[in-house]
């Protein structure tokens, strides 16, 4: 007669072995699950070309510096997609260990709009109405207002730059480390997107003052070459 403590340690090592299996079961699906979110996320209608080079201005805390670096990337071919791409590899360069300019790891930008300029309203006409019945239509119209971006040649464009407040809110605080961030971004997106003349920020889609109590995300950046060879100045 088999030992009623062997028993006992039997159907522990029983109920043990089950339970290890639902929880392996559990973490599998989990991270199925992650995948396919991963994969949702990621878009599918943006082709990539061949590895090219770009230019990154690269930034460096030490000396308050931003150098132009060229890497070998793959990137989207539609702008939009491209703009996105390339700003997520300046901020993963950052976050690498030993970076110049270290910033936490993580996805920066949610997404980046690239609006033709100069940049226009609508107007709702109330008189008559749409093809399909509707009783208003709207029309583009060019803004008045006598301060309103403007393009310096034919095809410019504003880029509007969608961050995550993930990314704002662990950003470090400091006037120069803050101007070093936007100016890397301004100047990646001029050296590789020369169409693009001018820049604003956005987070989560809304106007945010800072970007972590110094450098000023309310207003527009001219698109242009950001390399120094030291102590940057404040972005403007």
């Amino acid at each position: 007669m088999i030992p009623r403590y062997q028993r006992i340690t039997f159907w522990t090592l029983i109920a043990c072995i089950v339970a290890m299996g639902c929880f392996l079961f559990y973490e599998h699906q989990s991270a199925r699950n992650r995948l396919n979110s991963l994969a949702d996320e990621t878009p599918i209608d943006a082709p990539y070309t061949e590895s090219e080079d770009i230019t990154f201005d690269l930034a460096n805390d030490s000396d308050g510096s931003i150098t132009a670096t060229d890497r070998l990337i793959a990137l989207p071919s539609e702008p939009t997609a491209r703009a996105r791409a390339l700003l997520e590899h300046l901020v993963a360069d950052y976050a690498l260990p030993g970076s110049p300019h270290p910033l936490q790891s993580g996805a920066a930008v949610a997404d980046v709009f690239l609006i033709a300029l100069p940049v226009t309203g609508h107007t709702i006409d109330t008189t008559g109405t749409a093809p399909d019945g509707s009783a208003a239509t709207t029309s583009p119209v060019r803004s008045t207002d006598p301060n309103a971006l403007q393009p310096i040649g034919p095809g410019g464009e504003l880029a509007v730059i969608n961050l995550h407040s993930s990314f704002v809110n662990a950003h470090p605080s400091g006037v120069e480390v803050e101007s070093l961030t936007l100016l890397s971004m301004v100047g990646t997106l001029h050296a590789n997107l020369p169409q693009i003349e001018q820049v604003r920020f956005l987070v989560d889609g809304q106007p945010r003052e800072t970007l972590a109590g110094h450098a000023d995300l309310l207003r527009t950046y001219p698109s242009r070459d950001t390399t120094t060879k030291g102590s940057a100045a404040p972005a403007r």
